[in-house]
C-alpha cells in the first residue's frame, strides 16, 4: 500500500526549498521588519478556527497561508528591538541543525537508538561541566525543553537526595526575585506553601544573607528540616547575581542542596565581567543554564548540570520490561535515565553544531558586548534630563523610568506615565518594550542579550518614549 504521505523527491525539494528560502530571508531583512504584531482572539479565531479538513489542500497552498497569517501574527524575538522579557536571538548554524534533527527524526533518549546523539549530548554536555568548573568525570547533566523542567528535575533530584521518601517536614529557600519556574517546580513536586520560605532581597535585589540565616535558624529550632536554598544566577528583573560563595558556605555548613538557577545569567561566564559576577558558581550541587537565552540557541534547549550524575540515574531512572533490551553498559548513557521524558528530540545537535562553526571566542564577544552595551545604555540614561535609572546595567540588564527633572508628578503620575509610554511604544510595533515593577515602582525593563542590537537602536526607542510621554503629558 502506497503512503498516504508519500511525496516524490522532486517535490520534497522544491517544497524544502522554498521554506528554506522563508528562512533566509528572515535573517537577512529581520532588522527592516517590526518586532512586534498584535491580535485579538477574536482576529485569530477569525482567520484560523475551522474544523480540520477531510480532504487536503495543496502543500504550496498551506505553506502560502502559513507565511501570509501564522508568521506575521507572531513577535519576532531575533529583531535588535525586542527588548522585552529575554529575547532569543538565536543563530542561523542552530536553525539548520535543528532543521536536520527534526527532518531525520532522530531519537535522543536512549543510546541504542542513536549512539551518535547520546554521544553529542555527552560531549556537549562536558564543555559546559567545564565552562563551569564543574567535575568531568563525577559530573553530568542532560539537556531539557528549557529552565523551567531544568528547574524542575534538579529539585526533583535534591528532594530525593536529601529527603528520601518522607519531604514532610522540609524547608526550602529562594529570594523574592526568584524565576516563577522554581515556585511551579515546588509545587509540582508536593511541597506546601508552609514549606517555602521566600527571603526579602536587599538593595540590590539579591538575597539577603543575613534573613536566610535567620529563617534557617528559626526552622532549626522549630524542628523543621531545611533541605535546599535556590540562589539565582542572572535575575530576570534585573540580572542581579545572589552572593553564591556566601550561600555555598551557607550549604555547606548546614548540609543543604545548593542549586542554582542560572537560566539567564549563567551563559555570562564566557566574559570577563560575568567571570567576576558568576563567582561560586562551581560550588552548587546543581546548576541551570539556558543555551535558547544567551548561548543564541533557538528555543527549547535547556540543561542542568550536577555534581554526580548518579543523583540523576539514581532518582530518575526506571527499568520497564520493554526497555530491557536497550540498557547497555554503564559508559553508553541513556539520557531517559536522568530526567523526566522517555522520549526526547536531539537537542545536542544544535549546541554541538553553532560552538564548531562558530568557536567559542564568537560567544565569549557576544556576551561581552551586550553587557558593555547596557552599560553604555546606562551612560546615556543619567546624562538625561529625562530619565532615571532603578537598577544599574547589570548582566545586560538595565531598568529605569521616565522621571523629568522639570516636571512635578506624584508617585502614581510615574507609574500611570511609565505604563502608558510603554503601550504607545508597543501599539506603535516599533519595539517590544514592557514594564516590571521594582521597588513598588512601574519601571522599564531592556534586556539587551542579541548582538544585533546597536546603541543607535536603543537611542531611537528612547527618543520614541519621550515623543509619547509629552504626547501623554500634554493631553
Amino acid at each position: 500500500m502506497k503512503s498516504p504521505f508519500e511525496m516524490s523527491k522532486e517535490s520534497m525539494t522544491a517544497y524544502g526549498y522554498k521554506i528554506v528560502d522563508e528562512v533566509v530571508n528572515h535573517y537577512a531583512i529581520t532588522n527592516q521588519k517590526k518586532p512586534v504584531t498584535k491580535a485579538s482572539r477574536l482576529e485569530m479565531d477569525a482567520i484560523f478556527l475551522q474544523e480540520a479538513p477531510e480532504n487536503g489542500l495543496p502543500a504550496e497552498d498551506v505553506l502560502k497561508f502559513v507565511m501570509q497569517n501564522v508568521i506575521p501574527n507572531s513577535n519576532i524575538s531575533t529583531h535588535p528591538k525586542s527588548f522585552s522579557f529575554v529575547p532569543g536571538p538565536s543563530n542561523f548554524i542552530s536553525t539548520m541543525a535543528d532543521t536536520l534533527a527534526t527532518g531525520f527524526n532522530i531519537f535522543s533518549g536512549g543510546w541504542m537508538l542513536s549512539p551518535a546523539a547520546a554521544e553529542l549530548e555527552i560531549v556537549t554536555m562536558n564543555w559546559l561541566l567545564r565552562i563551569f568548573s564543574f567535575p568531568v568525570k563525577r559530573g553530568g547533566g542532560i539537556y531539557t525543553s528549557g529552565g523551567s523542567l531544568a528547574n524542575l528535575t534538579a529539585l526533583t533530584a535534591a528532594r530525593s537526595i536529601k529527603c528520601g521518601e518522607d519531604f514532610s517536614n522540609a524547608i526550602i529557600y529562594l529570594s523574592d526575585q526568584a524565576h516563577s519556574s522554581n515556585i511551579k517546580a515546588i509545587h509540582i513536586l508536593g511541597f506546601k506553601k508552609e514549606q517555602i520560605r521566600m527571603i526579602p532581597t536587599d538593595f540590590e535585589f539579591k538575597i539577603s544573607i543575613n534573613k536566610l540565616k535567620n529563617e534557617i535558624a528559626k526552622d532549626k529550632l522549630q524542628g523543621k528540616k531545611p533541605f535546599c536554598i535556590i540562589a539565582t544566577a542572572g535575575t530576570t528583573n534585573t540580572g542581579s547575581v545572589d552572593p553564591l560563595e556566601a550561600i555555598a558556605s551557607i550549604c555547606e555548613q548546614e548540609n543543604l542542596w545548593f542549586h542554582v538557577d542560572a537560566a539567564y545569567g549563567g551563559a555570562a561566564i564566557l566574559s570577563e565581567k560575568g567571570k567576576i559576577a558568576l563567582l561560586g558558581i562551581e560550588k552548587a550541587d546543581s546548576l541551570t543554564v539556558d543555551p535558547h537565552k544567551w548561548f543564541f540557541q533557538p528555543y527549547e534547549i535547556g540543561c542542568l548540570l550536577v555534581k554526580d550524575k548518579s543523583w540523576l540515574s539514581n532518582t530518575f531512572s526506571e527499568k520497564p520490561e520493554y526497555l530491557k533490551d536497550i540498557e547497555g553498559n554503564e559508559s553508553e548513557i541513556n539520557f531517559y535515565d536522568y530526567g523526566i521524558q522517555l522520549t526526547r528530540r536531539f537537542r545536542a545537535l544544535k549546541f554541538y553544531m553553532s560552538i564548531k562553526t562558530f568557536g567559542l571566542q564568537s560567544f565569549r564577544k557576544a556576551i561581552s558586548y551586550n553587557i558593555k552595551l547596557a552599560e553604555q545604555a546606562e551612560y546615556f540614561l543619567r546624562n538625561s534630563k529625562n530619565w532615571e535609572v532603578i537598577s544599574p546595567a547589570n548582566l545586560a540588564i538595565i531598568n529605569f523610568r521616565y522621571h523629568p527633572l522639570d516636571i512635578n508628578l506624584t508617585q502614581k503620575e510615574l507609574d500611570i506615565l511609565n505604563h502608558k509610554i510603554s503601550e504607545k511604544v508597543i501599539e506603535s510595533k516599533e519595539a517590544l518594550l514592557v514594564t516590571t515593577i521594582l521597588q513598588n515602582k512601574v519601571v522599564i525593563r531592556m534586556c539587551l542579550i542579541n548582538p544585533n542590537t546597536t546603541l543607535k537602536h536603543i537611542k531611537e526607542t528612547l527618543k520614541q518614549c519621550e515623543f509619547f510621554a509629552e504626547e501623554i503629558l500634554n493631553t
